[in-house]
Parts: C-alpha cells; structure tokens; sequence
C-alpha cells in the first residue's frame, strides 16, 4: 500500500513510519521541515508542506493521489499562550487535509483524535466509542479535540465512499521523544535530566490524577491495522494498567503519593505558567483529572490489536530518556507535531 503521513516527523509518525516500512508499505511524509539527514527516515520519500497555511489543501492533494489511505498526525501543542495560532494548525489544518483527501479521492483517512476529545465522564468505569466527544471546556487541547471530532462527522456525512477512522489514544510515550516532549512541556528553564532522575520519599498528587498510557509502538500497531483492513470508526488506544497516583508516584519519583488538592495544584501550575516558568497550561490538569477511562474492547475485537507495553513500562521509559536526555527536540517539534497526544 501507499501510505501518505501528514505529521510524519513527530513521536507518534516515527513510530508509524517504523510499522509500515517493516511492513512493507511505501510510506510519504509530510511535515512542516524535511527532517536532517542524520533523523530517522530521512532517505524516505518527503514534502515540506504547513498544514496552517491557506496554500496547503491543493498542495496535500497532489501529494495524495494515488495513496491508499492518508493518516493525519500534525497537531500543535506550543504555542500555548497564543490558541489562535495552535488553532490554525489543529484545525483549519484539518480541513486542509480532508479537502486534499477528497480532491484526491483517497479511499480511508485515519486520523489520530485522542481520549482528550471525550468530554468529562468517569474514573471508577471505562467507557466505549460512543461517550460523547465534547472536550474539556478549559482545555485548548481538548477543545480543538473535539472540533476535529465535528469535522471528522461533517466529512463523513458528505464523502460517504471515503472510510474515515478516527484512533483516539491516551498518553503516548517513547524513549527517543523524551527531549521533543521536554521542549514542548517544561520548556527551556526545566532542566530535562533533573525531571528523569528525580526520587523523593511522598510525591503530592490529586486522587482524580487517574490516566491511561500507551507506548508509541502500540499506537503506531492501531494505526497499521485499521488501514491494512480497511476499517472505519472509531478506536480507543490504551496499555494496562490504569495509571492513578500509586503507579505515577512510583515510577515517576520512586516514591509514595499523597493526596493533594487539585485546585491547589492547578492555580500552582496556573501562576508558573503565567510568568513562563514551564510550558504546561493549566488545562492540562483538567483535562487528567475530567476524562473518563476508555475501553479498548472494540480495538481488540474488531482490530485484533493488543498493547504489547505495559503503561508503567511506557511511563518508565520516558522518564528514562529524560534522565538520559534521549532524542532532540527538532524546531519542527517545537512549533507543534504532536509529539506527546493525550
């Protein structure tokens, strides 16, 4: 098959590059810079194309025809304090890639929505495909989330011969991205190796801290399975087992959590932010704290995909890599590629 990835520079489009070419595929990047020659997969097949800029859709679609299926990654997280900017590439990006797809007639577009779409709902169950797709109000994250998740259903409904698949994954860790996630999260003042080596005997962490994980291999697994079989709708994506405060504390710092208030925590993160201490906004702690737990049966049944990596040894191995200060932070990740999905 020939697969075109729009993002393809980033954590997640390396770890899909890797599937697919072990797989046999042809694979396309698209990214906003063609990677350096010594970054991984920089003999493949590359088009520096912005997905943000008013020139893009005729441009993707060039790039598109004759694909077999087009997966869609390129997202901005940075920069945060500036959401009209994130905006442009999250999501009138999209539409610049749902156009091309159409103009091209691709026959599947898969692309990486995220548990982050959902809106608020429950950490004592897990929750299937069909919880609504709302978004966190406070979160730009979730918001553009949830718009794709609009333009992802208008699609659908006036392109009805195009199989549209939406993967929608929790945190997504690897080793090699540590540096990028670095950059994106606690920018240039917080010191990446002194975050991965951190140990402490009580960690202060809320108790509605409760998430899931997933290593970036078994994302990119989901990815390659929906489109080596066609299939449409949507995907939750998550490794076991749950993260809440025990296991977080434990692999993060070695340490004991202890209960904190979230509202405490979230006017700390709010303060640092606002005076560009680190680069985390503080909708990111009520997006952790607000989005249900996902099942990840239909995946199973319909997709035969399983995680290979646990989530803790997922989490582990990114606090590895900024222990080691593992990959770097390329500028094309720093504007935004998506990095880190949650």
């Amino acid at each position: 098959m020939r697969i075109v990835i729009v993002g393809a520079s980033g954590n997640l489009g390396t770890a899909i590059q890797r599937r697919l070419l072990g797989d046999g595929h042809e694979v396309v990047g698209v990214s906003r810079r063609r990677p350096a020659a010594d970054e991984p997969y920089s003999s493949a097949e590359w088009h520096e194309i912005d997905v943000s800029r008013a020139e893009a859709q005729p441009r993707l679609a060039e790039v598109f025809r004759g694909a077999d299926a087009v997966i869609h990654l390129a997202w901005a997280l940075q920069p945060n304090h500036d959401e009209r900017a994130m905006w442009r590439t999250n999501v009138r990006g999209l539409d610049a890639v749902l156009g091309g797809v159409a103009d091209a007639e691709v026959p599947q577009i898969a692309v990486a929505s995220s548990v982050g779409a959902y809106s608020p709902g429950p950490k004592s169950r897990r929750v299937d495909e069909r919880w609504p797709t709302g978004g966190i109000a406070t979160s730009h994250y979730a918001k553009h989330k949830a718009m794709n998740e609009r333009q992802l259903d208008r699609f659908e409904e006036g392109h009805p011969r195009t199989t549209v698949t939406r993967i929608r994954p929790g945190l997504v860790f690897q080793r090699d991205a540590a540096a990028e996630i670095a950059g994106l999260f606690l920018g240039g003042l917080v010191p990446m190796g002194l975050v991965g080596s951190l140990r402490l005997p009580w960690l202060p962490l809320p108790t509605s801290l409760v998430s899931q994980a997933i290593h970036a291999s078994d994302v990119a697994s989901a990815f390659a399975l929906a489109v080596e079989r066609g299939a449409g709708g949507a995907f939750n994506i998550a490794g076991e087992p749950v993260l809440g405060p025990e296991e977080v504390a434990r692999v993060v710092a070695g340490a004991r959590p202890v209960p904190f208030r979230r509202e405490v925590l979230r006017a700390i993160v709010w303060a640092t932010w606002k005076l560009r201490l680190h680069a985390t906004d503080p909708g990111w702690i009520d997006l952790a704290t607000s989005v249900p737990l996902m099942s990840t049966e239909k995946a199973r049944r319909e997709l035969g995909w399983s995680p290979r990596v646990s989530s803790t040894d997922a989490l582990a191995e990114i606090m590895a890599g900024l222990r080691d200060r593992a990959g770097k932070p390329s500028s094309a990740s720093l504007r935004g590629s998506g990095a880190l999905r949650v």
